[in-house]
């Protein structure tokens, strides 16, 4: 999936991204279950890629970037 950020349309794209870590909620199958993704780009930005069922939070995928504080709390959530 890609993401295009910032003013400079700097375009990001998780198959030359590391990922970092994955993250299940619920089972496969729950429409309320998603999954979360984060990577990191080679430049150091994070961003989370998420997919879900149609009444999760990503009833579709969604790719976004993480500024420091969201990722901090992220991953206090998902320790």
């Amino acid at each position: 999936m890609q993401i295009t950020v910032g003013k400079s349309k700097k375009v990001y794209d998780t198959t030359e991204m590391t990922e970092v870590k994955r993250v299940a909620h619920g089972v496969y199958g729950d429409p309320a279950g998603y999954e979360e993704v984060l990577y990191v780009a080679e430049d150091g930005k994070y961003f989370l890629y998420g997919v879900g069922g149609e009444t999760s939070v990503y009833p579709e995928e969604k790719l976004v970037s993480l500024t420091k504080a969201k990722l901090a709390a992220w991953e206090k959530a998902n320790a």
